[in-house]
């Protein structure tokens, strides 16, 4: 009975996450008549290759793999659903929707097929996202432990460093100047990561999408539909007009989101090579300088804190981004599909699926926006904390901060306002607010009989909702985005700064000797 109650209450826990930087082995061959050996190490199990007296060690950026097969399928289903084919097929289908709608745009099952397609494809994008999300929390988690980890190390050595006499002078301004000049010269031949032209554009794209202008206009849009609202008699059709609008909308957010996600993932993987190629160099000196063998600490990342309301919040995230939600999802359609011919296969049969799906979808954009910007807050104090382990560093080594002399990002009036917009509709009483206006409309619907207009009702609102909490999801990656690159290069930037004290103490101490 108690592993079924751990089973049933793992979903949603944010627990702590350890890890421990490869240790670097320093090797030392035997040459000529010197009978030196190799060095004694530890942890054997973190190089990756040991042959005929050689070591090759973990010196980039290696993503932990997950143990169970299914995980790495599903993250292969999360990575190719933000691929270009995907996306680019998504859009073909969009343009064929709406060639098509020449001829038969007056029809309701033209209208209804976008809604009802929307509605299944943002129910799986929701599911997709949601573990997006969590794999990308987890390998930010992972990577400050990490960077940690080997701080520690650095701190610890550098000590040693200091100890013996061997560090640069602190008040010596001709040191300090040639620390600075070789600092820049190594950062200029460093050659920093740019994004592809192509890569350049998706940016550009998100950043519009995103806009605060963007999400005005928005509304714009909405209000002016409501202002032929009497024009139009409230029909049906006046409601299926803006329903297909904005269905055809959020399918190509959620596509969208999902490529912007994935592309700006692997170009981030191009920082952490870079990153931790210059942090593993750093370790390999000052352990060749040093002779110590101490392995990297494991550095644990508490688990952040939350409400029990959060933790419900996130129990349900968790259910949705092992694709439960998706395999309800397909019983649903084959219970719909069995009832179509009891319904005459008429547009309160085709409404109906869509309703499903769409107020399910709602709660998870809600639900998917709070999880965006909780995750992110715990993402940005564990960065914190490795950026003091680097503090420490630098000052055990008595260094200026090249970090404190970079351009820091500063946001426009216009991204505050969005940030602020984005947190308010992140909170968790307004997931909260959203379960009650679905339960609302449930009540609605089931007054009005589930008529069309009562599945609309279901549709529309649901549908004019989600579209704008995607937007601002688009809103809050770019956001995101600008802070954790940030975040990064400022780490690149004092590893190249420790780096090139450690060759100038090096460089000194061979030419005492």
């Amino acid at each position: 009975m108690g592993r079924f109650y751990d089973w049933l209450a793992a979903p949603g826990k944010k627990g702590p996450i350890a890890d421990a930087a490869p240790t670097q082995i320093v090797a030392r061959l035997p040459s000529g008549d010197s009978g030196n050996d190799k060095m004694a190490v530890a942890e054997i199990t973190e190089v990756y290759s040991k042959d005929n007296g050689s070591v090759r060690n973990v010196t980039g950026y290696v993503d932990k793999q997950k143990d169970r097969r299914l995980d790495r399928w599903l993250d292969w289903v999360v990575w190719a659903s933000g691929s270009e084919p995907v996306f680019l097929f998504i859009v073909a289908g969009l343009l064929t929707w709406a060639l098509v709608g020449v001829k038969y745009g007056e029809t309701d099952s033209w209208a209804v097929m976008i809604s009802d397609i929307q509605a299944i494809l943002s129910y799986l994008f929701d599911s997709l996202l949601v573990r997006q999300q969590l794999n990308g929390y987890d390998k930010m988690i992972r990577l400050t432990a990490t960077l940690r980890s080997r701080s520690a190390s650095h701190q610890r050595m550098v000590r040693t460093v200091q100890a013996r006499g061997e560090g640069l002078a602190r008040d010596d301004a001709d040191t300090t100047i040639e620390l600075e000049q070789r600092f820049q010269q190594t950062l200029a031949e460093a050659g920093l990561p740019q994004e592809s032209w192509l890569g350049r554009v998706s940016t550009r794209a998100s950043d519009i999408m995103g806009h605060l202008v963007t999400l005005c206009l928005y509304w714009v849009g909405i209000l002016v539909w409501l202002g032929f609202g009497h024009y139009c008699g409230w029909s049906d059709r006046w409601q299926l007009y803006i329903n297909s609008a904005t269905s055809a909308l959020m399918v190509l957010i959620f596509a969208f989101l999902a490529n912007i996600r994935e592309r700006h993932a692997l170009f981030t993987n191009r920082w952490l090579n870079l990153l931790f190629e210059a942090d593993s160099a750093v370790e390999l000196r000052l352990r060749q300088l040093t002779g110590d063998d101490t392995p990297n600490e494991v550095v644990e990342v508490p688990a952040p804190k939350m409400s029990h309301l959060q933790r419900a919040i996130f129990y349900y995230a968790d259910f949705v981004g092992t694709l439960t939600g998706v395999g309800i999802l397909m019983a649903v359609i084959v219970v719909w599909v069995a009832i179509g011919p009891a319904m005459g296969f008429s547009s309160n049969w085709w409404l109906l699926i869509g309703t499903y799906a769409g107020l399910i979808g709602l709660n998870d954009g809600f639900v998917l926006r709070n999880l965006q910007h909780e995750l992110a807050r715990y993402e940005d104090d564990a960065f914190e904390e490795a950026s003091l382990s680097d503090m420490a560093v630098m000052d055990e080594i008595a260094v200026a901060d090249p970090a404190s002399r970079a351009a820091g990002v500063s946001l426009s009036l216009s991204s505050r306002l969005s940030e602020r917009m984005g947190a308010f509709f992140s909170h968790e009483l307004v997931v909260m607010a959203d379960v009650v206006l679905i339960i609302g409309l449930i009540i609605g619907a089931s007054a009005m009989r589930w008529t069309v207009t009562g599945q609309l009702l279901c549709n529309v609102p649901p549908s004019l909702i989600e579209t704008f909490i995607m937007l601002i999801l688009i809103t809050g990656h770019n956001l995101g985005e600008v802070r954790r690159r940030e975040s990064i290069e400022n780490m690149y930037r004092r590893r190249l700064k420790v780096l090139t004290y450690v060759d100038m103490v090096v460089e000194r101490t061979s030419n005492k000797a």
